[in-house]
């Protein structure tokens, strides 16, 4: 079914497929708690059967934290993607994973994938074995995905180093992710990875992290860092354009406020982050979505922008 005969369904660009290679390979290295919190049960059959109680249309796959360390459990859960993408036409899409930190190996992955598998776009973490985005050595994968005029959906993993006490107080998903994910997105903004490679898309997830906070610091501090040679030039405009966000997570009205500070309302994207709640949450708080996307006056306009629209236009 093309997208554009989806009119009216919302579409999901924040879900996760968890397949049984990748969790047996898990399980085979001991890292099924690398996390910190045990990997939710997937299958197709569920996610469909809550999509339908919600009014979700079309939900975009990723593969779940953490990275796989073989690239062949990379390609199997790709490949794996694309069948249910194949199987379920209209109903899902897909960004492929890299076998990362290996960069000539991920790059290869992605010509397959996007070329291939037809993949939707593009999964990156925010970081592998401490390969950060932003980092120099990524600049040959951006330039392929730029070519390719990639979408990208970023997901944070655990930080590498991580301090295990501190894991162990807070768990990363309450805290640290959110912090992961501006760590890695202001590296990029930090050597204009985004306006040197300008015809790739970011989504960043959970209403984007602390960016519309450290985004402004960021400005703020920028000529004094490059009075102290710590930065040079950014290109504000040029990087942040490439950003999207998806809604996943602690979503409001006023947490939507924020985040307009930083970008426009046709850079918003509903995501569930399904199976990682249970769906009866999940379905209620698109209803409160809904909701308050009818009820807000100024958000109203944006109702169906968010809800499916953007991300039309965004994977078009």
């Amino acid at each position: 079914m093309a997208l554009c005969a989806l009119a009216q369904g919302v579409m999901d660009v924040h879900s996760h497929i968890i397949t049984p290679d990748f969790v047996s390979a898990l399980e085979t290295e001991g890292r099924l708690m690398e996390e910190g919190f045990p990997l939710p049960q997937y299958d197709v059959e569920s996610h469909l059967r809550w999509m339908d109680e919600a009014g979700v249309e079309t939900s975009v796959l990723t593969l779940a934290a953490p990275q796989p360390s073989s690239a062949e459990v990379v390609r199997a859960t790709n490949e794996e993607a694309a069948r249910i993408k194949r199987e379920h036409p209209g109903r899902f899409m897909f960004c492929a994973a890299l076998p990362l930190p290996d960069v000539q190996a991920a790059i290869r992955e992605a010509v397959y994938a996007l070329d291939t598998l037809k993949a939707d776009g593009i999964k990156l973490a925010t970081n592998v074995q401490g390969q950060y985005l932003g980092a120099s050595e990524l600049d040959t994968l951006f330039a392929v995905l730029s070519e390719r005029h990639a979408v990208i959906i970023l997901h944070p993993h655990r930080p590498n180093p991580v301090n295990r006490e501190v894991m162990a107080q807070t768990p990363l998903a309450m805290q640290e992710y959110l912090s992961e994910t501006t760590r890695a997105v202001t590296n990029m903004i930090s050597r204009n990875v985004l306006a040197r490679y300008p015809d790739v898309k970011v989504v960043v997830p959970h209403c984007g992290a602390y960016l519309p906070l450290a985004v402004p610091r960021m400005k703020s501090l920028t000529p004094v860092m490059q009075a102290n040679k710590m930065v040079g030039d950014i290109n504000w405009e040029a990087n942040l354009a490439a950003l999207y966000y998806d809604l996943a997570g602690a979503h409001s009205p006023e947490t939507i406020r924020m985040m307009l500070t930083i970008t426009t309302p046709d850079h918003l994207l509903y995501g569930s982050d399904y199976p990682y709640v249970a769906p009866q949450v999940l379905t209620q708080g698109l209803a409160r979505m809904k909701q308050y996307l009818t009820d807000e006056p100024d958000l109203a306009p944006f109702r169906e922008m968010f809800l499916w629209k953007n991300a039309h236009q965004l994977f078009k």
